[in-house]
């Protein structure tokens, strides 16, 4: 199946993940997944906004808390280092890969040739990014037309589509969505025909694949 052109994404990240974003308490490879998703999608844009303005709001309703004892010497103090701090020269633009979004780009110093790549058999390549305590962050670039074995999770699975598209048995996604998966889903991703399709992964567990051949081989396989 070809991927058909679509102007924006349709599949998002949940509004409780937004609202984690929103409030900065992601883990850094969830917000980056979060953050390169909002960078194709103006309507979690839009929202994630929203999201802010609200939490600022909430913030103004607050009473101030009154200053402990030495509060304002240890505020000044901490300014006057602020000052004293050289300004950091802004980051150099980082070329690259058209398929890879900011702030992902950036991350990964614009390409993708440089990454630490390992066959996985027939599948395709993947790709271990700086990892998380807890997390697995991995770029996954698998063969057009080619089916992942089928396989469930222990845990949270957030996958982001950069190039090509997949299917599964809970939709279509293609460039900039966002598919998540739990220990309830159990699926065998597709990629479409026609063009090898990039994703960014983080997990909070293992996978675990399933079907008799899944069980058999297991213990033995790593994703």
């Amino acid at each position: 199946m070809m991927a058909e052109n679509s102007p924006h994404p349709t599949h998002h990240p949940s509004e409780a993940r937004l609202l984690d974003y929103a409030a900065g308490s992601l883990a850094e490879p969830m917000a980056l997944l979060v953050a390169t998703h909002l960078a194709l999608c103006p309507h979690c844009r839009l929202e994630t906004r929203e999201l802010e303005e609200l939490g600022g709001a909430l913030l103004d309703e607050l009473e101030p808390s009154p200053l402990t004892e030495g509060g304002v010497d240890r505020l000044f103090a901490r300014l006057e280092r602020q000052d004293e701090q050289e300004e950091p020269s802004p980051s150099p633009a980082v070329a690259g890969d058209p398929d890879l979004p900011e702030p992902l780009r950036s991350c990964l110093g614009g390409s993708l040739s440089t990454l630490p790549w390992r066959r996985i058999g027939p599948i395709g390549q993947v790709a271990l990014l700086p990892q998380h305590p807890g997390l697995t962050t991995r770029l996954l670039s698998i063969r057009a037309g080619t089916a992942m074995p089928s396989h469930t999770h222990a845990g949270t699975e957030m996958t982001l589509v950069l190039r090509g598209a997949f299917s599964d048995e809970t939709g279509h996604y293609l460039r900039g969505d966002v598919a998540e998966a739990d220990d309830e889903v159990d699926h065998r991703p597709v990629a479409d025909e026609g063009e090898d399709c990039l994703c960014l992964a983080v997990t909070d567990a293992p996978l675990r694949l399933t079907g008799k051949l899944g069980r058999l081989v297991n213990p033995f396989v790593r994703l």
